[in-house]
């Protein structure tokens, strides 16, 4: 149980380390130029894309009904909220043997 919890409280550290990190270097730089800010906000869209696309490829109807559920949740409320659409989809499709 113990290597657990130090794999947890390293994982955290990890987490916090990284996370902190950028901040701290995105001070040093004082302004950044408008494209790298832009360039920034891509970045969640684009990981939320790398982690969805193999799997609407792999994932048969449920997986693309979550896709499609998710997208047009998207368009109407924030992004959590449509991937917990999107999420709760894929369970109730996968629940009933889609």
């Amino acid at each position: 149980m113990t290597d657990i919890v130090l794999i947890i409280v390293l994982c955290a550290a990890a987490t916090y380390l990284t996370r902190i990190g950028g901040h701290l270097i995105m001070l040093r730089f004082g302004e950044v130029h408008h494209r790298v800010e832009a360039a920034l906000g891509a970045v969640p869209i684009a990981i939320l894309t790398a982690l969805v696309a193999p799997s609407m490829l792999t994932g048969g109807v449920p997986g693309v009904a979550a896709l499609i559920a998710t997208g047009v949740a998207a368009l109407r409320v924030s992004l959590v909220i449509s991937v917990a659409v999107g999420l709760a989809v894929l369970v109730v499709l996968r629940a009933a043997g889609l």
